[in-house]
């Protein structure tokens, strides 16, 4: 089975957004702005949001759909395809590999787990294991 593209933290994130219903750029940027539900864990700027949504739909992972109009400007709802879903679950099911990463990536893949009413024991499980080898090396 191919891996399909490489994906940025912010790419990832927009897809897992986007698992959760389809949306427009300005709702996920919303989330993702500092005063956001995940911006608060971990901001994405609202071009990088959108840049996102370019590689997403590019890669085949998120489609455009229906265009909301009303006051404003009209914006396009994005929906993710089968491929972009089974992307999305591979990333939140898998355990960051480096200490550093778990402020930023754990901590965003916890927050769009609760986000989706989904338990997150399993990868904490696996978290654990890929951590014990480090910090058994650090107490050492």
């Amino acid at each position: 089975m191919t891996e399909g593209p490489s994906l940025s933290l912010a790419e990832l994130a927009v897809l897992a957004v986007l698992c959760e219903r389809p949306a427009h750029g300005f709702a996920v940027a919303r989330l993702t702005a500092p005063g956001g539900e995940l911006g608060r864990i971990w901001h994405i700027p609202r071009p990088v949001v959108y840049r996102a949504i370019g590689r997403l739909t590019e890669a085949g992972l998120i489609t455009a759909g229906a265009v909301e109009s009303g006051r404003g400007p009209q914006r396009t709802l994005y929906t993710v395809t089968p491929p972009g879903r089974q992307a999305a679950e591979r990333w939140l099911d898998s355990p960051v590999q480096h200490v550093r990463d778990v402020r930023s990536h754990l901590l965003l893949k916890l927050a769009l787990l609760d986000r989706a009413g989904r338990d997150p024991t399993a990868l904490l499980i696996r978290q654990k294991e890929v951590l014990a080898p480090i910090a058994a090396a650090v107490h050492a």
